[in-house]
């Protein structure tokens, strides 16, 4: 096939005739075009690019997605200074400050998302499970775990909850832990995460892309609006009234 370029996609739409959560194996690997329908589309209304699977049965994919300045590959998952790095990214993102300990309960936190990292890591398949890491353009040439700014997790699941909503669809993708550095957010790098989501999406032959967000998180929800993730259900008024948490809404994205 020749020279392939690192990013299937770029901020200039695909570079190549025609893939983020994203993830398993090294930054390099090589992946074969046999379960999914080889036309993919941008989540934006930027052009489609269709391919086929005589001219693509395998190659070797380093970014899935480069754009805003953001280049998204795979978690290297041989590399223990980079897993560390991604739970730092997410528990920054999702500890909640107390006013007592928090250093020593924010410790206790990260420790258990790496936790979580290194089980679904070791237990998940490479085409079920995967975590999808944002670097800095500028920074990627050295693949140094401190350039992981960015992070996001993409998992193939079959709850119900989600399926009925969808007959005829078997599973779907389900995205989680979106997280960004505080020091590099409002800069498009969660959107470039999304896209790589995109991406994966029709790399594993998935129609369907699904994440949950706070009811009243307004920036979360019109980020994932943006995305093309559409409201299909909201959590039941009594799981705010009668247990005290925040409601949820569920909101996915399906491709034809």
């Amino acid at each position: 096939m020749g020279h392939l370029p690192q990013s299937l996609y770029s901020a200039a739409g695909p570079k190549f005739p025609y893939p983020g959560s994203s993830g398993l194996g090294v930054d390099q690997r090589k992946l074969t075009w046999s379960r999914f329908p080889v036309f993919l589309r941008c989540a934006s209304t930027e052009s489609l690019t269709s391919l086929t699977q005589n001219n693509a049965a395998e190659i070797e994919l380093k970014y899935l997605v480069s754009q805003h300045g953001w280049d998204v590959r795979r978690l290297n998952r041989d590399d223990e200074d980079e897993i560390r790095r991604v739970s730092l990214v997410q528990a920054e993102a999702f500890h909640i400050p107390l006013a007592l300990f928090d250093d020593f309960f924010f410790m206790f936190f990260q420790a258990e998302v790496l936790s979580a990292l290194l089980y679904k890591l070791k237990n998940s398949p490479p085409d079920r499970y995967a975590c999808l890491v944002a670097e800095q353009t500028s920074e990627t040439e050295t693949l140094s775990s401190s350039s992981v700014v960015g992070v996001v997790d993409v998992t193939a699941q079959t709850e119900s909850s989600v399926l009925r909503y969808f007959p005829g669809v078997d599973e779907y993708l389900y995205v989680s832990g979106l997280a960004v550095s505080k020091a590099q957010r409002r800069k498009k790098m969660a959107s470039t995460l999304l896209k790589a989501c995109d991406v994966l999406c029709y790399l594993w032959g998935f129609k369907l892309l699904a994440l949950r967000a706070y009811e009243d998180d307004a920036a979360a929800r019109n980020l994932y609006s943006n995305a093309g993730y559409s409201v299909v259900e909201t959590d039941p008024l009594w799981t705010s009234t009668w247990i005290g948490r925040k409601r949820r809404v569920l909101m996915t994205k399906r491709f034809s």
